[in-house]
């Protein structure tokens, strides 16, 4: 990876350092400040629940093969069971008939890559368990996606953009353009936005799908990707800040979701996620905090629209238990990136529902 330091770049790098360095999971709840009432839901431990999964994969007709990991044969069932319990209050029950009643005759969109796909099968499962007999309509492309459950007007919509910024083709290839958003015209219009984007940032060699970087005037072959992703976001927050009516519209931004291909991560060296059975169980996660979790909060606390913040980057970092891993439908290899379904998207949902109803 590359790595361009001109003045500017170099005090952010520096920033994150810092900022990354002096990171605890007391700063963790204070710089998210995403409490509902009195209590921080992201701040607690997983619970064996014998009531859990909130709906079963074999009868909802949403999910795809690469988060069918029953379906696809996975032996151990213990990681459906796991609940999330904040500290200091519950969750409260996920009620798919009371959010369709609430959001009747709205849209609600998830934009991000392939986790915002997770999060959108996961929710109109959820959703689905509590009106089996409801009538549906399902339209999918690989950009734009929609599942509407008709009796009550409510459609879930879904945006694949594993950038949030623009991805265009020209004369020198494909262009990664961290200062424009021209696809933002679809996210218009809806009631609920649900973004999300990190893990493409990421990618090099093949499964890099662009060949140059254009910030403003400048083309580049790389940069570092940290500075990138906090270019591309804060393009993405001018965005919400031009084109966004909080009366209207509520804005909600989903934390970095965690990959589990290095064992050291939780601190046994010689595992990935295959064959993982339940949660770290450990205080503070051995990775510490990823960060692209500080670029995202910095980006964050400059926005002047409201959004709020799904902080499910350490509640998620535990479930190194909940990955398809060899289990998947669609994908060889060992899948350390997204998550079963049924599973931790669930429990994404049930914060995004607690935040709607408390």
């Amino acid at each position: 990876m590359g790595f361009l330091f001109p003045a500017a770049i170099l005090a952010l790098s520096i920033f994150l350092h810092q900022t990354n360095a002096q990171i605890t999971n007391t700063t963790l709840a204070a710089v998210a400040g995403n409490l509902a009432g009195s209590c921080n839901l992201y701040q607690g431990k997983w619970v064996f629940d014998s009531s859990y999964p909130l709906y079963d994969a074999s009868t909802c007709p949403f999910v795809d093969p690469q988060f069918n990991c029953q379906k696809y044969g996975r032996p151990d069932k213990s990681y459906l069971k796991y609940r999330w319990q904040p500290s200091a209050c519950a969750l409260p029950r996920f009620n798919g008939v009371r959010f369709l009643e609430k959001w009747r005759g709205k849209k609600i969109m998830f934009v991000g890559d392939s986790l915002s796909l997770n999060q959108w099968e996961s929710l109109a499962c959820m959703i689905h368990a509590w009106l089996p007999n409801s009538k549906t309509t399902v339209f999918r492309t690989n950009a734009l996606s929609s599942i509407t459950f008709q009796d009550y007007g409510v459609e879930l919509w879904l945006y694949r953009t594993p950038y949030l910024v623009d991805m265009v083709n020209e004369k020198i290839g494909r262009v990664l353009k961290l200062d424009s958003i021209q696809s933002g015209n679809a996210w218009r219009g809806m009631d609920m936005l649900v973004f999300n984007t990190w893990h493409w940032w990421t990618h090099t060699g093949s499964s890099q799908p662009w060949d140059y970087i254009q910030d403003g005037n400048r083309v580049v072959k790389d940069m570092n990707r940290y500075v990138a992703y906090y270019k591309g976001l804060t393009t993405w927050a001018r965005w919400v800040n031009l084109n966004v009516d909080p009366t209207k519209t509520k804005v909600f931004f989903l934390g970095i979701s965690p990959t589990h291909y290095v064992g050291r991560d939780w601190s046994q060296p010689a595992r990935s996620c295959s064959g993982e059975t339940e949660p770290y169980f450990g205080g503070r996660y051995p990775a510490g905090t990823p960060m692209a979790w500080v670029v995202v909060n910095k980006v964050l606390s400059r926005i002047k629209k409201p959004v709020v913040f799904l902080d499910v980057t350490t509640l998620s970092q535990y479930r190194k238990d909940g990955h398809p891993s060899a289990y998947s439908g669609d994908h060889s290899g060992t899948d350390c990136s997204h998550w079963c379904l049924p599973g931790l998207p669930d429990t994404w949902n049930e914060l995004l529902y607690a935040r709607l109803f408390t």
